[in-house]
C-alpha cells in the first residue's frame, strides 16, 4: 500500500454494537458486552484496522448526565472491553446534541450527530483514514447513512434495535440499505475482513477521545 493512500478503520456505533443497548446508558452498573465483542475487535485489529467509535450520546441532551460525566463513562466502558481482552480503541467520537434537547445548550442541528457524517469526516482527517477501504458498522439506519455519506461501507448488525422507527434527523429520502447485514459484531468482523485489501502500514496503540 502507498502511505499516501492512508489506513483503513472500522468505526463502530457503541450502544447495541460494543455493548448493550440498555437505552440511556447512566450507571456503570449498566455496561453489559455482548458475547463475541471483545474476540471481534481482536480480529478487526489482527487485520490492520484502526477501530473508532463513533455515538450519539443523547444523554447529555437530555439533562441526565453532563460532558465529564458522559466522558468518564465512556472510559469505564472501554476499560470493560479491555479487561475482556479487546485491543485498546484509537478514538472514540461522541456527539451530545439532540434537535429536540431538554438542554438548551445541546439543542441544535449539528454536523456531528449521526445519520450526519461529521465524527466520521473529523476522524478520517485526524487518523489519515482512506474511507474507500473503511467500513461502518452499527445497529440503526442512522449508522448506516453515516457512513454511506462519509465514503464508506456499511454493516448493519442485526441487535433487536435494527428495526426501531428512524432516529429524529433522519428522512425516509435519506434512507439506504447497508452493504451488508450481520447477526452481531463477530459475525461482522469475519466479514470485513474477508472484504479487506492489505493490512495497515501503521496501528497506534495510542487511544483518544473526540
Amino acid at each position: 500500500m502507498n502511505p499516501s493512500e492512508g489506513d483503513a478503520a472500522v468505526f463502530l456505533d457503541r450502544d447495541g454494537v460494543l455493548i448493550q443497548d440498555v437505552g440511556l446508558l447512566r450507571h456503570e452498573r449498566d455496561i453489559r458486552i455482548p458475547r463475541g465483542v471483545p474476540a471481534a475487535l481482536r480480529r478487526l485489529s489482527e487485520a490492520g484496522f484502526r477501530l473508532i467509535c463513533i455515538s450519539n450520546q443523547t444523554v447529555v441532551a437530555r439533562g441526565l448526565l453532563d460532558e465529564p460525566a458522559m466522558h468518564a463513562l465512556h472510559e469505564r466502558v472501554l476499560a470493560r472491553l479491555e479487561a475482556l481482552g479487546a485491543p485498546p480503541l484509537t478514538a472514540s467520537y461522541l456527539c451530545p446534541h439532540h434537535p429536540h434537547a431538554d438542554d438548551p445548550e445541546y439543542r441544535r442541528v449539528c454536523i456531528c450527530r449521526k445519520p450526519s457524517p461529521g465524527m466520521v469526516l473529523a476522524a478520517l482527517r485526524a487518523h489519515r483514514i482512506d474511507a474507500s477501504r473503511s467500513f461502518m458498522v452499527g445497529d440503526r439506519i442512522s449508522d448506516v447513512v453515516c457512513g454511506h455519506r462519509a465514503g464508506c461501507r456499511t454493516v448493519l448488525v442485526e441487535s433487536g434495535r435494527h428495526s426501531d422507527p428512524p432516529i429524529v434527523g433522519m428522512t425516509s429520502t435519506a434512507m439506504i440499505e447497508p452493504g451488508t447485514r450481520q447477526p452481531d459484531l463477530l459475525a461482522a468482523s469475519e466479514w470485513i475482513v474477508s472484504q479487506a485489501g492489505p493490512r495497515n502500514t501503521t496501528h497506534p496503540a495510542a487511544r483518544a477521545t473526540g
